[in-house]
C-alpha cells in the first residue's frame, strides 16, 4: 500500500502514556489537546440549517486553495421556484443536491436532474438565482418538502 494516501487522517490514538514530570506532562497534555482538536475538526458536520448556510466540514482538493462546502435546507409547500440566495454561483459549484416531499400520505425522493421533466417524478435543477422544479406527468401531488443544497465555497 502506498504511504501517499489522502485519508491518512483523522486518527486519534486510544491510549497515551503520560510522564510523571510536571513539565513533560504539560507538554504531552498540550500535544494531546491539539491532536484531539484536529481530529474532531476534521469531520463532516451534521448541521442542516434553514435560511442560512452552514459549513459542512467537507474539503475539496480540486485546486489551491482547498475549498470547503456549505449546506442549506430549503422548505417548500409548492413547486414554484425558490430563490436560493447563494451570492456567487459558478458552474459545477454544487456538490450534493437532494430532497424529499410528501403528498400528505407517502414520502417521495426529489431528484437533482436535468431541465427536462421525467414522467412520474418531481425533479429540480439550480440556476444562478433559483431552485427550479419540474413536475413530470403522473407525479404525486406535493403538499410539502425540503431540499438540501451543498456547494463549494468560493470564500
Amino acid at each position: 500500500m502506498s504511504s501517499n494516501v489522502v485519508n491518512a487522517m483523522p486518527f486519534l490514538r486510544t491510549s497515551r502514556e503520560f510522564p510523571e514530570d510536571v513539565h513533560e506532562l504539560a507538554a504531552q497534555l498540550n500535544k494531546s489537546y491539539v491532536d484531539i482538536a484536529n481530529v474532531v475538526n476534521d469531520r463532516i458536520i451534521g448541521l442542516f440549517p434553514v435560511n442560512r448556510p452552514a459549513i459542512t466540514g467537507e474539503r475539496f482538493y480540486l485546486n489551491a486553495p482547498t475549498q470547503q462546502t456549505l449546506r442549506q435546507v430549503y422548505i417548500f409547500t409548492a413547486t414554484t421556484a425558490i430563490n436560493h440566495g447563494i451570492g456567487f454561483v459558478i458552474p459545477g459549484q454544487f456538490t450534493k443536491c437532494s430532497g424529499s416531499y410528501t403528498d400528505g400520505t407517502n414520502t417521495y425522493g426529489l431528484f437533482f436532474a436535468s431541465s427536462v421533466a421525467i414522467a412520474g417524478q418531481i425533479t429540480f435543477y439550480v440556476t444562478t438565482t433559483q431552485i427550479i422544479f419540474l413536475v413530470g406527468a403522473g407525479a404525486p401531488a406535493l403538499t410539502s418538502g425540503r431540499i438540501i443544497l451543498e456547494w463549494l465555497s468560493v470564500t
